[in-house]
């Protein structure tokens, strides 16, 4: 017998607690109820709708090369779709608990692939029926920061999972539920009871930022309620500019040039977060030897 998920099924187990506000507002309700109905009348599994969405994105890619106004309404229809096939193998994996570490490996290649080849795609498709070389240059400008986006990003995360590591063992099993990290894009609440709250004695690696900028947990927050992630505009956000806004309103330039600057912005602010965050971490540790030789 097939299993009969809800839809408070699909939200409670899928969704994520904050998204991109793209995903949130213009995904998860198309998604959700795909996943509902994939997940209770198909067999299909995470890995093949990843190999969907990259179909799709390929047949995106060939409708931008075409270049003319109606093929690149085509092509954002399909990119978007693409993502929203994206974002269903991951929350068809939690739903079932079928995910796998191939799998994530998986969807984070096709991803990069499908951003690729869209840029190429895009960019080339623009120059031969514009002949402007700025086109080319701006190909290589998606790619780069994309790649730059998504790279930065998996380091900010090892950074965080080493200082976690080493004030857990530094401060021995005692600290294990005393640590609060608050590292950009994704804020972490562990051993909180309430958002942006730390609890009492815990290890907190965001005063100094909280100290420069006092108004911050209170948008995070606020933005927290409805699922909305403070980093606003992230590599999806990025993608859905130049695949989707930019072709639909046919300033492809404009929209590339705002989105991506808009992106390092917020890149930057990550990387000063996690540079104060680090100050915060050398005073732990000092304090946590401290404790250690006059225990």
């Amino acid at each position: 017998m097939n299993p009969s998920f809800t839809m408070d099924d699909v939200r409670t187990r899928t969704y994520k607690a904050r998204d991109a506000w793209w995903t949130v507002f213009l995904v998860d309700p198309l998604a959700g109820r795909l996943v509902r109905f994939t997940a209770n009348r198909t067999s299909l599994t995470p890995n093949g709708l990843s190999c969907g969405a990259l179909v799709l994105g390929l047949g995106a890619a060939w409708c931008f090369w075409a270049a003319g106004w109606k093929w690149l309404v085509a092509g954002a229809v399909l990119y978007h779709l693409s993502f929203v096939l994206d974002c269903m193998d991951g929350k068809i994996a939690r739903l079932k608990g079928t995910g796998s570490v191939f799998g994530s490996w998986l969807d984070y290649v096709f991803d990069r692939v499908r951003v690729l080849i869209c840029a190429l795609a895009l960019t080339a498709g623009q120059y031969e029926a514009t002949g402007r070389p700025v086109y080319l240059a701006l190909g290589v400008a998606i790619v780069f920061l994309d790649m730059l986006r998504y790279l930065d990003a998996l380091k900010v995360a090892a950074a965080r999972r080493e200082m976690r590591s080493r004030l857990r063992s530094a401060r021995g099993a005692e600290g294990e539920d005393r640590f609060v990290d608050r590292l950009l894009p994704v804020d972490s609440d562990e051993a909180t009871g309430e958002v942006g709250t730390p609890a009492p004695q815990a290890i907190d690696l965001q005063q100094g930022f909280r100290a420069r900028f006092s108004w911050y947990p209170r948008v995070r927050d606020w933005l927290a309620r409805h699922r909305i992630r403070a980093h606003l505009v992230s590599g999806i956000e990025f993608q859905m500019a130049v695949f989707i806004v930019g072709p639909l309103c046919q300033a492809i330039i404009p929209v590339t040039v705002v989105a991506g600057l808009l992106m390092l912005v917020f890149d930057v602010a990550i990387v000063y977060k996690l540079w104060l965050s680090t100050r915060d971490f050398a005073h732990a540790m000092a304090q946590a030897d401290a404790d250690r030789v006059a225990a």
